[in-house]
């Protein structure tokens, strides 16, 4: 069984609740009041967790016009980092209010730190765990930097080869930090199903040893139902109040009737996941009656032999079990039996008085 890790009170791996992460990102299109409600939202939706992005253009990029910094395609098509950046970035003085706004609500507050500066100015916000990027998977000096805070981290591995993955999580593991969840992702926006290759997520399971969820960038609730259903502990989604909301991430998130009809559709796939179980369950118990069993199907004198003709396995199971049927027949009945008698053994020559 993988092993489990602890986000503030909540114990997140195998056989638990999967913890849900709805992801701000830049919906809140440099409003802080619309930040704020997002939060509520997030909390309305049925979310554990609301994340934000923890950078400035500077600490991301720098101010370069050259073709490097252009964006060729994609949904950012035509844009420059820098300028994608500021439109997209949280200003770092919001979110203490941001923190503790979620605190008021109830809801987790978690942030994903793009370099040094971002992790120390983190820190002194007070946060409780870290998110780690799939583009900052491969920057080693910056994972370790996060994980010598002794911090649980959840790190997503769009793009990563499985040697980058494991070289990420050995980086991590150096500082003796072990409180650590991968996430499958697909790192396009958005991603469509037949990218997303949902089986990493047992791969990474069997591999690794630790909780693995899903960072779903596609549309829709399908990716992160099916996820669970393969044993994601955790769901990463973007949501905004409405994509009429122009902004860079709009376009691939979640409004809030979506968010919270894919919490639905997460929590109704644990329940019917339920655990290894044979038998018959307390909802079947009223259809038990309606198995197989053998019954009298013209009348037998007594001393008369049973045969085929006389007796058959049909429903309803009121009789013996269809497996004696072999057994039963060629012997004799002791007494006078009707059409439509259940099969009982106490009417059979030469049988006991209750099933063996």
């Amino acid at each position: 069984m993988s092993s489990m890790i602890r986000i503030n009170e909540r114990m997140v791996g195998e056989g638990q609740p999967a913890y849900i992460i709805a992801e701000m990102s830049a919906n809140h299109a440099g409003s802080i009041d619309r930040a704020l409600e997002l939060i509520h939202v997030a909390k309305e939706s049925g979310a554990d967790c609301v994340k934000i992005q923890t950078y400035t253009p500077d600490t991301m990029t720098i101010d370069c016009s050259n073709e490097y910094f252009q964006i060729g395609k994609g949904t950012w098509e035509g844009e420059n980092l820098y300028s994608l950046y500021q439109k997209a970035y949280t200003p770092w003085e919001w979110q203490a209010r941001l923190r503790d706004e979620a605190a008021e609500v109830g809801i987790d507050f978690l942030s994903t730190p793009f370099d040094r500066t971002s992790v120390d100015f983190l820190e002194e916000l007070g946060v409780r765990f870290y998110k780690i990027a799939s583009f900052e998977l491969v920057d080693i000096p910056l994972l370790e930097y996060i994980a010598s805070r002794n911090k649980p981290i959840i790190m997503s591995t769009g793009m990563g080869t499985l040697e980058e993955i494991t070289e990420a999580v050995h980086a991590i593991y150096s500082t003796g930090n072990r409180q650590l969840a991968l996430m499958k992702c697909s790192s396009a926006y958005p991603a469509k199903s037949e990218g997303m290759n949902l089986a990493t997520i047992r791969d990474l399971k069997a591999r690794f040893d630790i909780p693995v969820g899903l960072s779903d960038h596609s549309m829709g609730a399908f990716s992160a139902a099916t996820a669970v259903a393969m044993g994601a502990s955790i769901i990463e989604k973007h949501f905004c109040v409405s994509r009429a909301i122009e902004n860079p991430d709009s376009s691939f998130s979640m409004e809030p009737d979506e968010f919270a009809d894919m919490v639905r559709q997460v929590r109704e796939v644990e329940k019917a996941m339920g655990t290894v179980a044979y038998g018959v369950s307390a909802q079947e118990e009223s259809n038990r009656c309606f198995r197989r069993s053998l019954f009298v199907v013209q009348d037998i004198a007594a001393g008369e032999v049973f045969t085929p003709e006389n007796i058959r396995s049909i429903r309803p199971a009121y009789g013996l079990k269809p497996k004696y049927y072999k057994e039963v027949l060629g012997r004799t009945a002791r007494c006078f039996l009707k059409r439509g008698t259940p099969l009982t053994f106490d009417v059979i020559d030469g049988m006991g008085e209750s099933e063996p």
